[in-house]
């Protein structure tokens, strides 16, 4: 489990840097043509199980998306977020595809929808854990001087455990800084 943040994070500081050098060579771009950005994130999830009575989990959430901008009003985003979800006394950890369609409301606002199928890579004993998910993500970002930030709920769609209805319920919070390529 370490030793897969450990890759993700040193995948993602790599990528980083290697598309930060490349940013200056590319001129400004019309709004008509099509824009990637990466936007390496940070940030928590306030995670629960629908149907259980346990307590919340703080959990963290991090990871980076690309963001395909086809139009001024509208993008897509593809991700890959290591989150802290399940609750205080059942932690499952998840890797997150993120899949988001963006519509810009107004300038640097966003409105977020999409499907975010996840896979599970705890090493717990819990018996009957999917290794499976998929949440429907809904949320707002903000953008400014190239900081993100991004509030989103998942609704869990599929069951966590076997022989218990319980699905993952996330609040994720989250910075990131958008690097244009």
């Amino acid at each position: 489990m370490k030793k897969l943040v450990l890759i993700v994070m040193i995948l993602m500081t790599t990528l980083t840097s290697t598309f930060a050098q490349r940013r200056s060579t590319y001129t400004h771009r019309s709004s008509s043509s099509t824009s990637v950005s990466i936007i390496p994130k940070v940030g928590l999830n306030v995670a629960d199980l629908t149907k259980s009575d346990g307590d919340a989990r703080i959990g963290l959430a991090t990871g980076a998306e690309f963001e395909f901008r086809f139009t001024p009003m509208f993008s897509l985003t593809l991700g890959g977020i290591y989150s802290q979800q399940g609750e205080k006394d059942a932690e499952f950890d998840y890797f997150n595809l993120p899949v988001l369609a963006n519509v810009y409301v107004a300038p640097g606002l966003a409105v977020k929808l999409g499907l975010q199928p996840s896979f599970n890579v705890n090493d717990d004993d819990y018996n009957g854990v999917k290794s499976t998910d998929l949440s429907i993500p809904v949320g707002l970002s903000y953008e400014f001087n190239h900081f993100v930030f991004d509030a989103r709920y998942n609704f869990g769609v599929t069951k966590v455990v076997d022989n218990y209805d319980c699905k993952n319920s996330v609040f994720q919070f989250t910075v990131g800084y958008k690097i244009d390529l």
